[in-house]
């Protein structure tokens, strides 16, 4: 079991990502006013000091703790320390993040050290956008200088301001149910407040921060921004839902039925960012941190580095977690050699070559995508304005790559160094309809004039065979089960004519309205048979599997079955030519 503390942004992210386990897990907060939607969660309310925490965790068998509060939760953060250390359990802190800091704002490392900065800056009327909790800490300030105190409308603040002796017409309120404000509604605030400086806690994008920032910049405000305390040395700091699961994953092996895991472009990035540390700093690393494109750090581990005069290059050993990916244990080099033109991207060995269109990359090329090449590009440029030439390869890959879709899209001699999150989602179907929208891809780059959308190789040959002698420029894709899919990107990439080939076991499924006919999800329904059968429903009980229906049952049957199955693919693609085919495989 976990336990989350939470109320924050971050702490229903975590409890997000949690409750995609479907493993029950606590979430705590002080008050029950943050609305949370789980369905593995339980919620908990109210204050926990460290003796209620240790007594509920050995009562529960808490395995790990979840710090999402908010950062300057000073009390809690120690609380939570504390307990944790009694338990000898460990806490995973849920972060908002590292950011640079704001040109043309003064950081302060405490309130008292911003109301010296503040009496030293001039400050003559100030609105604090730190809310309710800091208005004791603020005092010696504005009982001398006129303060306006933003806070939510709650009655627990109103009682936190009377208390510390601040009066009502010092208070503004906004809308605790809102979204964050926008840029122009502080701008519209603050001029209405008059006030020359602003002070707000360093409470990260989440908490609003660049927007009050620039609101108040833009008005040629003073900024005081008071940093956020240190957290614990012993919390394991996270910063987005990919890198908490991740981590969860380690410390609560079982809380997760499958493990993810990093893409080929990540661990293309990891290695190209360890190579070039080791040239520009000639030392070696153990593991690397590097953004993902969402923005969290994600840290792999460096298995091999090499340098020489000019060149550095670094091994990544690739973990697709527990999906069945090909590309699972190699290893992945990049070597990063001082260069002369900006950045360059070479295929070495095991990585494959472009070889038509409607990739996003241009013919020739190494089959290295868009968003791992930005991935590397930012590293680089993060640390250096020079030029570099990176060469990918992987071990193996033009072996592995035959067990890949690589050739049906037009990638000859080794693999893709692909990924658009950097994440892995184990078994998913994401990979495998991501393929099918690149084959469609590439049958519209290269002008087919049909698109045929098959089950797999059976009802490939079979049409084949059935189009013999056809002169029509054809693209078979192979849809598995993901009818809908496949449809719905033939549409949206404008494909005008579209076949759809299909076994009459998916064929009852799809007539019944089911895109998906994964045997996981649905399974032939012989009631719903039984009312396209009519008259001849009976003969319906004669069936154990859908294939025995060629043999007992008349045309009409399958006529119907084929309109039906028609009428809902017109449902996700409701424009172009579209015809559905019924396949006799015993015929």
């Amino acid at each position: 079991m976990i336990l989350i503390f939470g109320g924050t942004t971050e702490g229903r992210i975590a409890a997000t990502v949690l409750d995609d386990a479907g493993t029950p897990f606590f979430y705590s907060t002080k008050s029950a006013i943050q609305a949370i939607d789980m369905q593995h969660g339980t919620r908990l309310s109210g204050a926990m000091e460290r003796d209620d925490i240790v007594a509920f965790c050995r009562n529960n068998a808490i395995k790990c703790l979840v710090d999402a509060a908010h950062p300057f939760a000073t009390l809690l953060h120690a609380t939570i320390a504390e307990a944790a250390d009694q338990l000898g359990v460990p806490v995973v802190r849920m972060s908002r993040g590292q950011h640079e800091r704001i040109e043309g704002a003064t950081y302060c490392e405490d309130y008292d050290h911003a109301i010296t900065a503040m009496r030293s800056q001039g400050v003559s009327r100030l609105l604090a956008l730190s809310g309710a909790n800091t208005i004791a800490k603020l005092k010696a300030f504005w009982e001398h200088t006129p303060t306006f105190f933003r806070i939510l409308p709650r009655e627990e603040s109103r009682t936190l301001a009377h208390r510390s002796g601040l009066t009502d017409e010092w208070l503004i309120y906004y809308n605790e149910s809102a979204t964050l404000p926008t840029l122009a509604d502080e701008v519209k605030m603050m001029q209405a407040v008059g006030a020359d400086a602003i002070i707000t806690k360093d409470s990260g994008e989440s908490g609003g921060l660049p927007t009050k920032v620039e609101a108040a910049l833009s008005l040629g405000m003073k900024v005081f921004i008071v940093e956020a305390p240190r957290l614990p040395e012993s919390f394991i700091t996270v910063t987005g839902r990919h890198t908490f699961r991740r981590t969860i994953e380690t410390l609560v092996p079982q809380f997760f039925p499958l493990r993810t895991g990093i893409t080929t472009g990540a661990c293309a990035t990891a290695a190209t960012k360890g190579a070039l540390l080791m040239l520009l700093m000639g030392e070696a690393q153990e593991e690397v941190g590097f953004s993902l494109p969402d923005g969290e750090v994600l840290t792999v581990p460096i298995a091999e580095t090499q340098s020489g005069t000019d060149w550095a290059e670094c091994v990544v050993v690739k973990d697709a977690g527990d999906d069945p990916d090909v590309t699972n244990g190699c290893r992945l080099h990049a070597r990063v050699a001082r260069g002369t033109d900006g950045i360059r991207f070479f295929g070495g060995e095991g990585i494959g070559t472009v070889t038509l269109p409607g990739l996003g990359l241009e013919v020739g090329e190494p089959a290295i995508n868009t968003t791992p090449r930005l991935m590397m590009t930012n590293e680089i440029r993060a640390l250096t304005p020079d030029s570099f030439d990176i060469t990918l390869s992987i071990e193996g890959g033009e072996a592995l790559a035959q067990r890949t879709f690589n050739e049906k899209v037009g990638v000859i001699g080794g693999l893709s160094i692909i990924g658009t999150s950097g994440i892995v989602s184990p078994l998913s179907n994401e990979a495998f309809e991501r393929s099918l929208r690149r084959e469609i891809e590439v049958a519209k780059a290269v002008g087919c004039d049909e698109l045929v959308l098959v089950s797999g190789k059976k009802a490939e040959d079979w049409l084949r065979e059935r189009f013999m002698g056809d002169t029509l420029h054809r693209r078979y894709v192979h849809y598995g089960n993901a009818i809908g899919v496949s449809l719905e990107a033939a549409a949206q990439l404008g494909i005008e004519r579209v076949r759809l080939g299909i076994m009459i076991g998916k064929a009852v499924k799809l007539a019944e309205g089911h895109l998906d006919t994964h045997s996981h999800k649905v399974t032939m329904n012989r009631e719903f048979l039984k009312q396209v059968a009519g008259s001849d429903a009976p003969l319906i009980d004669r069936i154990s599997m859908a294939r025995e229906l060629w043999d007992i049952m008349p045309q009409s049957f399958f006529d119907t079955i084929e309109a039906l199955c028609l009428r809902h693919c017109r449902e996700v693609y409701p424009q172009g030519t579209l015809q559905v085919i019924i396949i006799n495989d015993k015929s």
